[in-house]
């Protein structure tokens, strides 16, 4: 087990647990699971992070394991329907947006060949690595996730403030905050 500070604040969640070792701040140049994290770190805005991880089966299952396509042909019906489903959010905006941004995303793959192009275009393709030693340095937004919020903003993307697009970065291995003494560090 990693017994790096930075993973204190959900040492006891096994979820949490395998998420930080196995997924958090890994490079995937996976458009799939990009989106599937710009959904997730949607749903997040004004939860913990923790409620969406433990739902995260829920949402796979409810919105065709974030297939981009699928979720951009999703029906007003078949949203609606969602909305009873207890294993989510049940906000109507965040549950429609999921359709919104995969529309906006089909339109990013079509200008830059992939969604995974596009985000990494904001650093020439470089991850960006603060080396911290504390939590307490990491911060909750950054130049990049200004300017990668204002561009998804302008793109029709809904959920992406600064910090969610911070948190989004760092899911999607664009930032790298894993502690210097951590284990899971790649």
């Amino acid at each position: 087990m990693n017994n790096s500070r930075c993973t204190e604040y959900f040492r006891d969640d096994p979820v949490l647990m395998e998420y930080h070792d196995r997924e958090w701040c890994r490079i995937r140049h996976d458009d799939r699971f990009e989106f599937e994290m710009l959904c997730l770190e949607g749903a997040s805005v004004g939860l913990s992070w923790k409620t969406i991880i433990h739902k995260r089966a829920a949402y796979q299952k409810a919105f065709h394991n974030f297939e981009i396509d699928a979720c951009a042909a999703m029906t007003d019906e078949e949203l609606e329907g969602l909305m009873s489903d207890e294993g989510l959010i049940r906000n109507r905006s965040k549950i429609f947006s999921v359709r919104r941004n995969a529309a906006a995303v089909q339109r990013i793959c079509e200008e830059f060949g992939s969604f995974d192009a596009y985000l990494w275009n904001f650093t020439d393709g470089r991850p960006q690595d603060g080396h911290w030693k504390t939590p307490e340095e990491i911060p909750a937004v950054s130049a990049l996730s200004r300017k990668m919020s204002r561009d998804m903003k302008k793109r029709g993307i809904s959920y992406v403030g600064p910090v969610i697009t911070y948190s989004f970065l760092q899911a999607v291995g664009i930032v790298n905050d894993h502690l210097e003494d951590c284990e899971a560090r790649s």
